[in-house]
């Protein structure tokens, strides 16, 4: 979202697209994108406000046709004149860059990863592997270079699998684990539980312990917390007590 600029054809693309759908259903994302729209048209203001000299195209051209034959002591103090104009606009744009540029902030934290995971759970998702064997989905993620020596606990191991996917978080690669409660499920829709397990060094600000943390996001209640060198992200529908039953 803070590659997006309004306005152009940075809303074509695909995750793009899918944070910009999310910010109509978050209003703290709404205002945040609102704010960052703002910006990105004062940058675009001050840009345009910066004027080329009058006639540098024709003074380029007639000094490299003059180049090629002998530029005079008067020429060369022109050319560097037009020099010094360029890297002064130059540094202006770095100046004004700097000034007005949202920062980009730090993205390898815990809330935006929980943020993302849970994104792709909602937006909807393809299962790399569709199975309800347990085994194979540890032998799939284990053939793709994903955490697949994850410890389940107890409740969520006598829970129906549906299937895996693996995604992408900072250049890592992030188990997605399906399950289904066996609440009913709307049309093409096969899993309405899902875990993510990511490496723990992945994350700045992982969890230390391996007591879950409850937050809502969005229509998901999760659950997160630390085992090992794993980090476990678990969320389903519904309030706090529809997720306890699995932990």
């Amino acid at each position: 979202m803070l590659l997006y600029r309004p306005e152009t054809v940075d809303a074509e693309d695909p995750e793009i697209a899918g944070a910009l759908a999310l910010a109509k259903r978050e209003p703290e994302l709404a205002r945040w994108l609102e704010d960052h729209s703002a910006r990105q048209e004062a940058l675009r203001a001050k840009f345009r406000q910066i004027t080329v000299p009058a006639g540098l195209k024709d003074q380029i051209i007639s000094e490299q046709a003059a180049r090629a034959m002998t530029i005079s002591r008067q020429r060369r103090n022109t050319v560097f004149a037009a020099v010094a104009a360029m890297a002064a606009v130059v540094i202006l744009l770095i100046v004004l860059s700097s000034s007005w540029l949202p920062r980009r902030p730090n993205d390898d934290t815990l809330a935006v990863y929980r943020n993302q995971m849970v994104g792709i759970a909602l937006r909807g998702y393809g299962m790399d592997l569709m199975t309800n064997d347990p085994v194979q989905v540890r032998a799939y993620l284990a053939r793709n270079t994903a955490p697949s020596d994850y410890v389940l606990p107890a409740a969520l191991q006598k829970t129906d699998v549906t299937g895996c996917a693996v995604e992408g978080w900072q250049n890592v690669k992030v188990s997605m684990i399906c399950f289904r409660t066996g609440r009913p499920l709307p049309p093409n829709q096969s899993s309405d539980l899902w875990l993510f397990v990511v490496d723990r060094a992945s994350l700045k600000d992982a969890p230390e312990s391996s007591q879950p943390r409850f937050i809502a996001v969005n229509q998901l209640i999760t659950a997160i917390w630390a085992q090992g060198d794993k980090v476990y992200l678990l969320g389903t529908e519904g309030d706090e007590s529809a997720i306890r039953k699995y932990l």
